[in-house]
């Protein structure tokens, strides 16, 4: 008899990530990147509705990592943020 495991929160859910990408009012790219069971995954990046990056930077399993961006109106950087690490 084949055993059915039901899938709880603590179950990792097992699916590809998607391309996500939301709009400004005027239909400019507000934000983009991509989404891995719901939550930011991977690199993301913010637009100004001029379409100059604003911020940019990566998440693992919703949660901010690494070096993040900030951008000048002009696209130069402004300034770099090492986000911590959580303690666990």
């Amino acid at each position: 008899m084949a055993k059915i495991s039901k899938q709880t929160s603590d179950t990792p859910q097992k699916s590809k990530p998607e391309k996500y990408v939301k709009y400004h009012n005027d239909g400019s790219i507000w934000a983009k990147g991509t989404m891995l069971n719901g939550q930011p995954h991977g690199y993301f990046e913010w637009f100004r509705k001029d379409g100059t990056r604003m911020r940019s930077g990566y998440f693992e399993k919703g949660k901010q990592a690494g070096e993040w961006t900030t951008y000048g109106k002009q696209g130069k950087v402004f300034k770099a943020t090492q986000m911590k690490k959580e303690k666990i």
